[in-house]
């Protein structure tokens, strides 16, 4: 059993009955309540006398004269849960805290800027990071011990908080200044070691170095790029695929398709609801971290669309259509948003709500049916799936695949599926992180978007657009700019760069899926307001926060993104597309701007940084634009879009001129001014690296001038 087995949650007041607390939440609650963040209001019954983030609270520790214990973590974090039940729900625990600390609890998903400066800080003094994250701090913020998970007591060589609470409350009693000292010179250092020196031009040799780098850590029996824990990284693949159609070289796409299949035939995809899970425990695939992250899905789906548009191969296209139905049936709301995340626990066991046992297959699809599934997914008596806590088998099975299925095989397997998942969904369901992030959704609406063009499915393009929609109405200021989130009705809290460049993405994918010119105005307005508030003057890239952000005790900018892009390789992306579409030549400078600020760090190790390759394979490319002009919504100029569309071109722009459009769009790409359609058909006017084809009427010529079959 895990570490919460029974430890089911209390439902929370209603708003009506919150709003009428005690300011420090009373007797029952602490100030958490008042929270919107999910994860925030997961700790509002804990004992321990939380505060978020804020002026109230380093106010309070100047006043008394305390340390700051800040606790950083997310919603659908396992070992956050783990060490709440253990240690935050704990009264012994919690009196050491309230007696001797000033606790600050962060949802990193809220406040990424706070999280990314604290983990630079905890991976450089431990040399590793993750969540939950534990940093002491002072009244001033700055950091003099971190780490993460602790568990309440010691255990062998991890020390516990109790241990940890004791000989830091010690510390500072008795050698404060020292500690004070410490922890300014960490922040100065921190300070250095965020800091960038531009570089010079980015050779084109990067490219293959990257390659070497993958294959150097390419798993050729399993797919992937590590061992264990396994993440699915799709923006490696993404970057693979372009350096495939770059290069020709067939072992990228050998790569990216191995590890495609064995992500799908694996546990760490749910065979029942689909979606993927966040990574892999084990180096196959098969035992997974049962949290679903949003940009998990969004990524998966890019990866899928574009193997798919390469290869042909209906495998990719039906996986990706299935991560988008499992996006629309569980994580979109009425207005449109995308929600954040689903829990790897429910009834406080980590999987509980997606394994099963074979008895219980037989019970729903009767001992036929099921001896069929439990022989096409493997799943056995004794069962797959560890305890946690025991390390011994209990007869719950993950399912997984380990050969593709035939046709047949899949159409027997679809009927009994969706029973297997309407039982399932009788279980108690995992948390849903209901809130809806500015970032995560640019991600999600350009997964639909290139979804909806590359199969040709109008569906996909009106989520994409609908969702478009609600961010630039509910997360959008009168002053332009950007919101981070939104739950219950409410928008709030400070944008970071991701949010801008994400969205800024998102509009681009959006306006090519449907040429109305708003969302291609909307994208360079908010271009306009990054480069404004993000944009460093000396260094160049941009500042992950806003010159009027909380001032923290470093202002990062940073080039690696992890499992998300970094808000400065999408900047890359964005700014030549702007060029490419607009004509504008400001933006490719300071695409190359972006590049060189950051180009000292990238060639150490260039295959860390996958979405940056990607920008500079834009930049370097071949590429094309692409103007179309004709009627929108005619025949002839929809069988144009669509050949361009199943085609891959990741380094394509498309734009659309009809006589509705022609003045709107001339004023954002002034070049699209004097082409018009041949003899009122749908004429193609094609520029491969600023050279230009003449415009041709002929859609197999138009396919001859773009290179593609």
């Amino acid at each position: 059993m895990g570490a919460e087995e029974g430890h089911v949650r209390k439902p929370l007041p209603s708003p009506g009955e919150i709003s009428k607390l005690p300011k420090d939440g009373g007797d029952e609650f602490n100030r958490l309540i008042f929270s919107k963040s999910p994860y925030l209001l997961q700790h509002a019954r804990n004992p321990v006398n939380w505060y978020s983030w804020g002026k109230e609270a380093f106010e309070t520790a100047k006043k008394e004269n305390k340390p700051v214990f800040l606790s950083i973590g997310y919603t659908t974090c396992h070992w956050c849960h783990v060490m709440e039940h253990e240690s935050f729900e704990d009264e012994e625990v919690a009196k050491l805290i309230n007696e001797h600390f000033i606790p600050v609890k962060v949802d990193r998903e809220e406040r990424p800027d706070i999280d990314e400066v604290y983990m630079t800080v905890t991976q450089a003094m431990t040399g590793g990071g993750g969540w939950p994250m534990t940093v002491f701090m002072t009244p001033d913020k700055d950091p003099f011990f971190c780490g993460t998970y602790f568990p309440k007591e010691s255990v062998g060589n991890r020390p516990g908080i109790k241990f940890i609470l004791e000989q830091i409350e010690k510390s500072w009693r008795d050698d404060r200044e020292n500690v004070v000292t410490t922890a300014e010179r960490i922040s100065q250092h921190l300070g250095d070691v965020m800091t960038t020196t531009p570089g010079g031009a980015i050779s084109p040799d990067i490219f293959d170095k990257a390659f070497e780098e993958f294959k150097g850590r390419y798993d050729k029996d399993n797919g992937g790029f590590s061992t264990r824990p396994k993440f699915p990284v799709p923006t490696n693949l993404l970057y693979l695929m372009r350096y495939h159609k770059r290069s020709g070289n067939s072992e990228a796409l050998e790569m990216v398709e191995k590890t495609l299949r064995e992500m799908r035939y694996g546990g760490v995809y749910d065979h029942v609801g689909y979606g993927i899970h966040r990574y892999s425990t084990d180096p196959v695939w098969l035992v997974p971290h049962f949290e679903k992250m949003l940009y998990d899905q969004a990524l998966a789906v890019m990866a899928y669309t574009e193997a798919w548009q390469i290869t042909g191969d209906e495998f990719y296209s039906r996986t990706a259509r299935e991560i988008l139905s499992y996006v629309l049936r569980d994580m979109t709301s009425l207005e449109g948003g995308f929600y954040s995340a689903e829990d790897a626990d429910s009834e406080g066991v980590e999987g509980k709500f997606y394994v099963w046992s074979v008895k219980e297959i037989e019970t729903v699809l009767g001992k036929d049916d099921a001896e069929f599934f439990a022989r096409t997914f493997n799943l056995t008596q004794e069962g797959n799936y560890l305890d946690e806590a025991t390390n011994r088998k209990t007869g719950n099975n993950i399912p997984h695949l380990e050969e593709p299925l035939s046709d047949a095989d899949r159409e027997r397997l679809e009927p009994l599926r969706k029973k297997l998942y309407a039982h399932r969904e009788t279980r108690v369901h995992p948390q849903k992180d209901d809130k809806i992030l500015t970032d995560w959704n640019g991600l999600m609406i350009a997964a639909f978007a290139r979804a909806g063009q590359a199969f040709d499915e109008p569906e996909y393009i009106e989520v994409a657009r609908k969702a478009a929609d609600f961010v630039l109405d509910k997360l959008l200021t009168d002053e332009g700019r950007l919101l981070k989130r939104y739950r219950q009705g409410e928008a709030g809290l400070t944008a970071h760069l991701e949010d801008y460049s994400f969205m800024i993405w998102a509009l681009l994918d959006v306006y090519e899926s449907t040429f109305e010119t708003r969302y291609l105005k909307k994208a360079v307005e908010l271009q306009a307001v990054t480069d404004k508030f993000f944009q460093d003057e000396q260094g160049k890239g941009y500042f992950m926060t806003a010159t009027d952000s909380e001032e923290l005790i470093v202002r990062a900018k940073k080039l690696y993104g992890g499992a998300i892009p970094g808000g400065n390789s999408i900047a890359i992306l964005n700014l030549s597309r702007l060029y490419r579409m607009t004509g504008d030549d400001e933006y490719a400078q300071q695409a190359e701007d972006v590049v060189r600020a950051f180009s000292n760090e990238l060639p150490k190790s260039a295959s860390v940084y996958p979405l940056v390759l990607c920008g500079i394979d834009f930049q370097h490319g071949p590429g094309h634009e692409i103007v179309i002009c004709g009627k929108q919504g005619a025949a002839d100029v929809a069988a144009m879009v669509k050949e361009i569309r199943k085609a891959y071109l990741p380094n394509k722009v498309i734009l659309l001129r009809d006589d509705d459009n022609a003045a709107a769009l001339a004023e954002l790409a002034p070049y699209t001014k004097e082409q018009k359609s041949m003899e009122g058909k749908a004429t193609a006017y094609i520029c491969q690296d600023f050279a230009c084809q003449l415009p041709t009427a002929d859609v197999k010529k138009m396919k001859e001038n773009l290179g593609v079959k």
